[in-house]
C-alpha cells in the first residue's frame, strides 16, 4: 500500500530520542526525500486534544489505552497513510510500541487486548524501522529531573519505568528485523553519526 517509509522513535522518558528526531529528518531530506515529522499521542488537531487529556488527566487504564488508539487511528487516517501513499517519509515520535511498553508493561494491561486493538486500528501497517533509544533507569531519571514540568507518565515511580523498559527490550528481541536498539548513554555526536549512517542506508546510499 505505502510507497514512502515510516520510521518511529521510541524509548522511555529521558532516553534522549527527541534530541535526535529533527537531525535525523534533516539527514533524510539531504538524500532528496520529503519528510513529515509528527508525534504520538497527537499529530492531528483531535490527537493533540486527546494528548492533553492523556498526559495530564487521571483515568481508567482501559480508557487510557482506548484513547491512545483513538488518537492513533486519527493520526493514521489524517497524516500517516496519506503521506506514505504520496511517497513521503513519516518520522514519528512514538507509535504502537509505546502503548505496549507504557500501558502494557508500565500499567499492566493485557498484551492480548493491546494486540487486538493494534490489529483493529492499523492491521498489517507497521513501521519500516523503529529506533529504540535505550538507557539504564538511573540515567533516564537524571535527565528528566533537568527538564520541564513532568507529565503524569514522567512522574511515575521507578518500578513503572523498569517495566516499560523491559517490554521495549522484549519487543526488540521479538522484532529484530524492525527494531534497532540505540545505546543512548553514548555522546550525542556518536549517536548522530550512527543515525546519519542509518539514514543513508535507508535511502539506498
Amino acid at each position: 500500500m505505502a510507497t514512502g517509509k515510516f520510521i518511529t522513535f521510541e524509548g522511555v522518558d529521558g532516553a534522549g530520542k527527541s534530541t535526535h528526531i529533527a537531525a535525523f529528518a534533516d539527514s533524510v531530506r539531504q538524500h532528496g526525500k520529503t519528510v513529515i515529522t509528527t508525534r504520538e499521542p497527537g499529530g492531528t488537531v483531535l490527537g493533540e486534544r486527546l494528548r492533553a487529556l492523556l498526559l495530564h488527566e487521571p483515568m481508567d487504564l482501559e480508557t487510557e489505552a482506548l484513547l491512545m488508539f483513538a488518537a492513533r487511528r486519527e493520526h493514521l487516517a489524517q497524516v500517516i497513510v496519506p503521506a506514505l501513499t504520496r511517497g513521503d517519509w513519516v518520522i514519528s515520535d512514538r507509535f504502537t510500541d509505546a502503548t505496549f511498553a507504557y500501558q502494557g508493561g508500565g500499567r499492566g494491561m493485557s498484551l492480548d487486548k493491546l494486540s487486538q486493538l493494534e490489529q483493529w486500528v492499523h492491521g498489517d501497517l507497521q513501521p519500516d524501522l523503529t529506533l529504540l533509544f535505550d538507557v539504564p533507569l538511573e540515567v533516564a531519571r537524571e535527565r528528566l529531573q533537568r527538564t520541564r514540568d513532568l507529565d503524569k507518565f514522567e512522574q511515575e515511580q521507578d518500578d513503572f519505568f523498569v517495566r516499560v523498559r523491559q517490554v521495549y527490550l522484549q519487543r526488540a528481541e521479538a522484532f529484530p528485523h524492525r527494531i534497532r536498539v540505540i545505546d543512548s548513554t553514548r555522546p550525542i555526536a556518536d549517536i548522530s553519526r550512527e543515525l546519519q549512517q542509518v539514514a543513508a542506508f535507508l535511502c539506498g546510499e
